[in-house]
């Protein structure tokens, strides 16, 4: 470890802090209807919208209409986006003259896209022509992180409200996330992105001769667009299969800074604005706090184990002064590749500046650890936030048993319903994680994708599904998943990750707006506090572990002491 490796991480971290209350607070005004500073812009195109959908905004849904009209929009988003790539070879601006995609990659990639995973069992540039990656996947890219946001806020209103039967309009908060937020910023982050050298074309392939003389069909199109709502949405999926090592979606150190911030900015502002809403930015801070504290100790752990190179690599001649190279751009190095990996993989995002299956056993551990914990470090846009707020629900419940008192949380009373809901969605993740990879690893079907024997193997399908459930997209290499098998079973992670856990936070979010608020008492366990984000770090290790101890003795960490025995796998 270096100390120019830790002034770029705490340059990182500084700029995140820095925007966290600015784009909280307008997120607030924004999901509150009141004026922003675009709204004379925006506000005649919502209003125009609403219209032409036959929306009424002023028309609340209950939480099970508001549950409908989620998995209703989720369901016909999938359809189009499979007749998409399945019509792909019939279908215009193909200048590539790509095929139609095959059957179980376009329903791999159709749901993968629709739960904001952006799993790719597909290379890009090969595989999806311009109209698909334009009003396919970047669609579909604006469209899952805007019903995330629109959950998380959801939730927040059963926080802030008092004895409402309502807690909100889906289709009004989805239209105002894509409008007022996701859409602004990319267009900023897009011009941006063209200036660092980031195509936006919708010109064909570049055929070039190399100094060698050989021929090179050089991929370009609409990348710039694609990129910037890829890391604001926490999406992930590359418009290049090579993803944000790509030098066309990543080519200089600048961009993969705002890369790095974009990919934070919305999950980490959320809970400001969730203080802002509930009436304490302190409760938001100290959420926040939370967060920062595993994400913090997720970045030392991978850039202590990635600097160090390893003991293995040098015994084999292996220069690791520079660390573990193995897998990773020259251009970012082992920090910020490190730091990459725990942002991306911290934040549900999936893109990927190296390659996560060359990171040593322990530094490839982080990013495993940080999806069993359910996405919850910062995590996916929305997706984070209600994640997290789930385990306040649990922790303020153990509180209230130390105590011997009814649990209080900002005025509103944690009963039976809400601890039973939240433990039916808190345990989904972890039984498919396991449930998946211990079919694949029994069954003839799934053993033939593993190329490489013994616990690195476990650790490539661990990953493959601990990433689909999770809602990341990322991936070790070395596992074939475009078989059937696995397209269909990653496709079924991926939904259960998304929408098994949403119905039942949603049920909570109606439960608590219909209850009123209490004042503070004495005997109210204080929220903000040391001892608070203590133990709601506390309660989201212990509810992690339920995947990770017994998941992780058999893949990383065997690894890890197969490795200091002299075995590499």
């Amino acid at each position: 470890m270096t100390l120019n490796g830790w002034i770029q991480i705490a340059l990182f971290c500084a700029i995140v802090i820095l925007i966290t209350r600015p784009l909280g607070g307008y997120m607030a005004r924004v999901f509150a209807g009141e004026r922003t500073v675009l709204s004379p812009i925006l506000r005649p195109v919502e209003r125009l919208f609403y219209a032409a959908a036959g929306v009424r905004e002023d028309r609340e849904q209950h939480w099970t209409g508001y549950a409908f009209g989620m998995l209703l929009f989720s369901l016909v988003s999938v359809v189009v986006l499979y007749a998409l790539q399945r019509l792909q070879d019939v279908l215009p601006l193909n200048p590539a003259g790509m095929a139609a995609v095959p059957e179980g990659i376009a329903f791999n990639t159709a749901v993968s896209f629709v739960t904001n995973t952006n799993w790719q069992s597909y290379g890009g540039e090969s595989t999806m022509g311009y109209l698909v990656q334009m009003a396919g996947l970047t669609v579909q890219n604006f469209a899952s992180a805007a019903v995330g946001i629109a959950l998380a806020i959801a939730l927040v209103r059963g926080f802030a409200r008092r004895s409402s039967p309502t807690i909100g309009n889906f289709w009004v908060d989805l239209t105002r996330a894509v409008l007022y937020v996701l859409l602004p910023i990319c267009v900023v982050a897009t011009i941006f992105f063209v200036w660092q050298g980031v195509p936006q074309t919708l010109g064909t392939y570049v055929d070039a001769t190399t100094l060698e003389g050989a021929h090179q069909t050089i991929a370009q199109g609409p990348v710039a667009s694609q990129l910037a709502i890829k890391m604001l949405g926490t999406n992930g999926g590359g418009f290049f299969n090579a993803n944000s090592a790509h030098p066309y979606e990543n080519p200089t150190a600048l961009s993969n800074l705002v890369q790095m911030v974009l990919i934070f900015a919305i999950g980490a502002a959320l809970t400001n604005t969730f203080g802002r809403m509930v009436g304490n930015e302190r409760q938001g801070w100290a959420i926040f706090s939370a967060m920062g504290v595993l994400f913090l100790a997720g970045v030392f752990v991978a850039y202590w184990q990635e600097a160090g190179g390893g003991h293995l690599l040098a015994s084999l001649g292996v220069d690791t002064t520079l660390g573990n190279m193995e897998g990773k751009e020259v251009r970012f190095g082992e920090a910020l590749s490190a730091l990459f990996a725990v942002v991306t993989t911290a934040a549900s995002c999936g893109a990927v500046i190296a390659m996560h299956d060359s990171f040593t056993s322990l530094g490839g551990m982080v990013p495993l650890v940080n999806m069993m914990l359910g996405e919850v470090v910062i995590g996916g846009v929305g997706a984070g936030l209600y994640g997290m707020l789930l385990f306040v629900v649990e922790t303020i419940f153990v509180a209230g048993l130390m105590v011997g008192r009814t649990p209080e949380y900002v005025g509103k009373k944690i009963e039976a319903k809400e601890v039973k809901m939240t433990m039916l969605a808190l345990l989904i993740l972890p039984a498919s994680m396991l449930g998946f990879t211990a079919l694949a690893v029994s069954i003839q079907p799934g053993l033939a994708g593993i190329l490489n024997p013994g616990p690195h193997g476990f650790s490539e399908v661990l990953y493959a599904y601990t990433s689909g459930t999770a809602n990341n997209g990322s991936a070790f290499g070395g596992l074939t998943a475009t078989s059937l098998f696995y397209t269909v079973t990653l496709g079924f992670a991926m939904l259960i990750g998304r929408f098994l856990m949403i119905v039942p936070m949603l049920a909570i979010a109606g439960s608590l707006a219909a209850k009123r608020s209490l004042p503070p008492s004495s005997g109210t366990f204080p929220t903000t506090g040391p001892l608070f984000v203590g133990l709601l770090i506390g309660v989201v290790l212990i509810m992690g572990g339920l995947t990770f101890f017994p998941a992780l003795a058999l893949g990383p960490v065997a690894e890890h002491l197969a490795g200091a025995a002299g075995t590499l796998f």
